[in-house]
């Protein structure tokens, strides 16, 4: 098995993506406020590669359904590093569904740990998948806006852009 992990970055309508994957899977996905633009897309020439090839154009092929409203899910696979509990609380947050919200205190009895509200909420600021794993989806229990990597404005346009594309799937769907 080929550990060796390769660098791209992905241009959103947010920001900059540093994706990290090697041949089976995606690593990680972050926000990166050093890049203004990206010119060469790859750390290294991987495009000889079948297997790198593939597994970047799924990453890349999803993101861009993603962001223009024409994908609600992902089936990236992916490689994730944490404690069971970390993994239990990512495998949560990949259920919420699309255009959807949920607090810390509702993933927390759903996972059989209601009075790990804390460690939830600690789960989910280290979620290493940005985006793809939606911790944007997760809100106080009150409603507000708190608390994201990328940073409370781009939490803000993730959820706006979902609500808009669930509700622009939904009037589509009536006309049908």
């Amino acid at each position: 098995m080929n550990d060796l992990s390769y660098l791209t970055y992905y241009p959103s309508p947010i920001g900059i993506l540093k994706i990290e994957f090697n041949q089976q899977s995606l690593l990680k996905v972050e926000f990166d406020d050093q890049l203004r633009e990206v010119k060469n897309n790859c750390q290294q020439n991987f495009y000889e590669d079948p297997r790198l090839l593939a597994i970047y154009n799924l990453i890349f092929d999803q993101l861009n359904q993603y962001f223009m409203g024409k994908r609600t899910d992902f089936d990236i696979p992916l490689a994730l590093k944490g404690s069971s509990f970390d993994l239990k609380v990512w495998k949560y947050l990949s259920s919420i569904p699309f255009g959807r919200t949920s607090s810390c205190s509702e993933i927390a009895a759903a996972i059989g740990k209601s009075t790990a509200v804390k460690a939830v909420e600690q789960a989910n600021e280290r979620n290493p998948i940005s985006v793809i794993i939606p911790c944007h989806r997760v809100i106080a229990k009150s409603g507000k806006l708190t608390g994201y990597q990328g940073g409370i404005w781009r939490k803000r346009w993730l959820l706006e852009h979902e609500n808009n594309t669930t509700n622009n799937l939904e009037r589509k769907m009536s006309f049908v």
